[in-house]
């Protein structure tokens, strides 16, 4: 089956100079990628006419459909209609039905149509006019052989409105479309390339219909398998064979799939084994509990936090000996496990965990750099510990801490 490609041309200075933030192009993205289109380019251009038909014109030699987002309303400094009525070689003329659009609307708020707003209702002749439910500005759908450009207000929810309601329908009906599925393996304390390393034979034996792509975050690396066919069906069978191919290859390194976050998957653990725990946190500032937090339902099995930031609060609410933060300082294997111990001990949870580092930018040493963290889990008549060093700045170092906490956790509950 033939694959449908899709470029979405967002227009405006406002994009250009950084004033309004273009969530068009995701949004529309996600939209044709649902019914089995691909998105091939994303151009933001300014409101320029050469700009805009030099780039309209790019685009229909790459691909079947040009969306296009903004330069429709009714002031001078909007030129997509005229720039468009230009291209495709056609006269504006007045659309009855856009101007009945356009007065129901001044009606419905109480006001006399203008001049300016009469305007809108002037339409290439050539084009079919896509009715705006929530704005004056019509939408333009064009025809040329078998591709299509459709023109769209940049307000996001009069574009949403008319994308819903006409534009994908009417896509769908003018093309065979196929069917695009995408598959999310969720990773965590591996790097982008050692995975690659591990799975490369996997990888290149994959068929053409079927594609990888590494989607590397904090700390975490998203495989996204993404296959296309004509039965979803079909192409997700095949895509579930070639993941469970891959899993025992990485099996300790994936946490989920979909959308699940790391703290999902942690929640999920400690609910299947009847745990509860409590957290001890210095140097994330209560980060970690927030992150576990976030999870709903989680007082099931999280009961409390103790920020303790300062050692006088490690000592006198967590019990951390003085003797231990004299001979070894705050940030140390020995500090983080009195920590966990102290907060499994006061909470009475089945498990401790505590952070203790240096987040920086100041306070590190030869010894101890800044980005120098250790972990502790107290868990049954264990403590277990672990350094990491972390390169990067004050909030970045907070973030990864947090992240190889709740990694370390779940490593730790999937233990036999």
């Amino acid at each position: 089956m033939k694959e449908i490609y899709a470029e979405v041309l967002t227009i405006g200075d406002e994009l250009l100079y950084g004033q309004i933030l273009d969530t068009n192009t995701k949004w529309v993205s996600q939209e044709l990628d649902d019914i089995g289109i691909k998105v091939r380019r994303k151009i933001s251009i300014g409101d320029k006419k050469q700009e805009i038909l030099e780039a309209l014109d790019e685009c229909l030699k790459r691909s079947d459909i040009v969306l296009i987002t903004g330069g429709l309303g009714p002031t001078k400094d909007d030129i997509t209609k005229k720039t468009l009525a230009e291209y495709f070689d056609m006269e504006l003329a007045l659309d009855p039905s856009a101007l009945e659009d356009v007065e129901d609307i001044f009606k419905r708020f109480g006001k006399a149509l203008t001049e300016i707003n009469r305007q809108q209702a002037f339409l290439p002749e050539g084009c079919k006019k896509i009715k705006n439910e929530r704005g004056t500005a019509p939408g333009m759908w064009f025809e040329q052989g078998r591709k299509v450009v459709v023109s769209m207000p940049g307000v996001p929810f009069e574009m949403e409105a008319m994308m819903a309601k006409t534009i994908l329908p009417k896509l769908k009906k003018h093309y065979t479309l196929p069917v695009i599925v995408h598959k999310v393996i969720k990773t965590i304390g591996i790097g982008e390339s050692w995975l690659a390393e591990e799975i490369s034979s996997w990888e290149d034996a994959l068929p053409d219909h079927l594609g990888l792509a590494y989607l590397p975050g904090k700390g975490q690396v998203r495989l996204r398998l993404t296959g296309v066919g004509e039965s979803r069906e079909e192409v997700e069978t095949e895509m579930d064979q070639q993941i469970n191919e891959v899993l025992p290859k990485i099996k300790s390194y994936v946490y989920g799939f979909g959308d699940i976050q790391i703290e999902d998957a942690v929640g999920e653990l400690l609910k299947s084994q009847s745990l509860t725990i409590s957290t001890a946190e210095s140097c994330t500032g209560g980060f970690l509990a927030h992150r576990l937090t976030s999870v709903p339902g989680s007082s099931e099995y999280y009961l409390g936090s103790v920020v303790s930031y300062h050692n006088d609060i490690k000592k006198e609410t967590l019990g951390v000996e003085e003797k231990t933060l004299e001979a070894y300082g705050a940030v140390s294997e020995e500090t983080a496990s009195e920590m966990a111990v102290g907060i499994r001990k006061k909470f009475k949870t089945d498990i401790g965990i505590s952070t203790t580092g240096i987040a920086g930018p100041d306070g590190g040493t030869e010894e101890k750099p800044v980005g120098t963290v250790w972990l502790a889990i107290s868990f049954g008549k264990n403590v277990f510990t672990r350094k990491i060093q972390l390169p990067g700045t004050r909030i970045l170092n907070i973030e990864y801490t947090a992240i190889h906490a709740l990694n370390f956790l779940r490593q730790t509950l999937e233990k036999p």
